[in-house]
């Protein structure tokens, strides 16, 4: 059986590359999009109601299946996530510049820190910059629409990559928690490991049963080391060195540090102990 998480199929409606796996009504080819509004949640069905399955960011390319009812429904093109999003928040496909380096950052009205914010954005948002300018010393660069950001809180997507994902991981320090969030201003435990390795060059399923099947490479606990993974039933840590991690939790609600021993016990009465641990391996 496909992941429906991954594979988007339905009784009436499937992805063409799927005909001959599953059946459905019809076969559609999916057309190019782009999400225009800094965060959107992507969800199981087209429902504002129900719970969120992840988040998508501001510049993240989708392939959309269908637009119906002021809803679209789409697949991811970096992770392959399946769900829908409200069709007001795509647009047409550009050719980002840019993307954000920091945990969060303003778009202002142009080049001057006291000029009104139009938008927040998250680290991972990708921009297309047209241009840059400077005001009492700080640069700016510029988006077509007349909105400008700190320069420094962008780099060009051209410059390598962070080179220490779990350093990246550690700027979401007190980041609250939200469930299915992957942004800087809400990330949960999947979220905090996908967008860290992201800005490091490095691909990540988007869920931690999908990060615990399929991440890396199986360790055992001795053999822990500063940028593995440790792995609860529903939950995922990154390890800063042998003894200390990192990781989204519902328990403090924010990005938090945490020894190994200590997580160990808090989580063991209600989720049991750890069900692996794996090593990332460089997949670009």
């Amino acid at each position: 059986m496909l992941d429906r998480r991954l594979h988007a199929f339905r009784p009436d409606l499937a992805d063409v590359a799927l005909k001959g796996q599953v059946e459905a009504a019809r076969f559609v080819t999916p057309e190019p999009a782009m999400v225009v509004q800094p965060v959107v949640a992507l969800r199981p069905k087209a429902d504002p109601s129900i719970g969120i399955d992840t988040e998508l960011l501001m510049g993240e390319e989708v392939r959309v299946f269908e637009r119906e009812n002021g809803w679209a429904w789409v697949q991811a093109v970096d992770d392959g996530y399946v769900g829908y999003l409200p069709e007001a928040t795509l647009g047409g496909v550009t050719t980002a510049t840019h993307v954000v380096a920091v945990p969060r950052t303003f778009v202002y009205s142009g080049p001057d820190l006291r000029f009104p914010t139009r938008l927040a954005l998250s680290m991972g948002s990708r921009l297309t910059i047209i241009g840059e300018a400077e005001t009492r010393g700080t640069r700016y660069f510029l988006l077509a629409d007349g909105g400008a950001l700190v320069a420094r809180h962008l780099r060009p997507v051209s410059d390598p990559p962070a080179i220490d994902y779990v350093s990246v991981a550690a700027f979401f320090l007190e980041t609250p928690y939200l469930w299915g969030g992957k942004s800087g201003f809400g990330i949960d435990c999947s979220g905090l490991v996908q967008l860290a390795m992201r800005m490091a060059g490095l691909r990540a399923p988007r869920d931690s049963d999908m990060q615990a099947s399929g991440l890396g490479v199986p360790i055992e606990r001795n053999e822990l080391r500063r940028g593995d993974l440790v792995f609860w039933k529903g939950h995922v840590a990154i390890m800063e060195d042998e003894t200390s991690m990192i990781h989204a939790n519902g328990h403090t609600m924010s990005v938090a540090r945490e020894t190994l021993d200590a997580a160990i016990e808090r989580i063991g009465w209600l989720y049991g102990t750890p069900t692996g641990y794996r090593r990332p391996v460089a997949e670009t």
